[in-house]
């Protein structure tokens, strides 16, 4: 079993919804990331997705288009990404990693060069927004054979021979778009989420995790109610840019336990 499943394994068994947080490496400098990881795993994180700086984010809004070229202009790239993993994991061997970012980083340093390293510094979730299942099945393969869950998206648009699709090759567990755009963008509406939910279910064992859209306790509270899992990012990342490296450990710390808070209060309904 890989980390993420064992971790969503004990969230089960204690009746608990997972709490999944983003933030972008080398934002809001280098020197933070890996400070910033651990603050984020000690006021309640579950699993912390990095995002992997990329200069044609086709998924992210301005939020995180904005941390992104601020990590680029610092030097940051995916080895670098890499290096932060192995120093966060010389302290944490039990808080699952997932390096979130674009085919263009990996294929650069090639795909099999990518999967040991990545295996090496101790990731241990991977997803690539631009990789459709169809056009990656040696890739999955290498994760797979790595103890490297390979993670997918599904957005409301999906239809069930997609969600089928992804089922198949998908590890650690299946990442729910709760809105149609980019990060950060729209209204959350659980509603649709829940009513969206079954079918996902019907066609996979993976936890669900929802995110693109949760903002503050409350939402994170109503997903509580009906996902496996909540993902704060785009709101997370706008809160370390707007207090600066002078602040931004304790404003993740304070927004993440906020929001672990908001979720552990509707563990009894929980479906997870």
């Amino acid at each position: 079993m890989t980390r993420i499943g064992a971790r969503f394994a004990q969230l089960r068994a204690a009746g608990r919804c997972g709490l999944v947080t983003y933030i972008a490496a080398g934002d809001p400098s280098p020197a933070l990331t890996v400070a910033l990881m651990h603050a984020l795993a000690r006021a309640g994180a579950d699993v912390i997705e990095l995002g992997v700086p990329f200069s044609d984010p086709m998924a992210d809004g301005p939020v995180i288009q904005r941390a992104a070229e601020r990590a680029i202009r610092n030097g940051v790239g995916l080895r670098v990404c890499l290096q932060m993993v192995g120093e966060f994991r010389r302290q944490d061997t039990s808080t699952p990693v997932v390096l979130m970012g674009y085919a263009n980083p990996i294929e650069h340093m090639g795909t099999d060069a990518f999967v040991a390293a990545a295996a090496s510094a101790g990731v241990d979730g991977v997803i690539v927004v631009d990789y459709p299942p169809e056009e990656c099945q040696q890739f999955v393969a290498a994760l797979q054979g790595s103890n490297i869950d390979p993670i997918f998206l599904l957005a409301p648009t999906s239809t069930n021979e997609r969600i089928e699709k992804v089922a198949r090759c998908a590890g650690g567990f299946l990442y729910y778009v709760s809105l149609k755009g980019i990060t950060g963008a729209g209204h959350l509406d659980v509603d649709a989420v829940a009513a969206r939910l079954p079918a996902i279910r019907a066609r996979s064992t993976l936890p669900v995790a929802v995110g693109f859209g949760i903002r503050d306790g409350a939402g994170a509270r109503a997903l509580a109610r009906v996902a496996d899992a909540v993902v704060v990012g785009s709101r997370l990342v706008e809160e370390i840019e707007k207090a600066g490296a002078q602040d931004a450990l304790r404003a993740a710390s304070r927004l993440v336990a906020e929001i672990r808070s908001a979720v552990d209060s509707v563990k009894a309904a929980s479906t997870c």
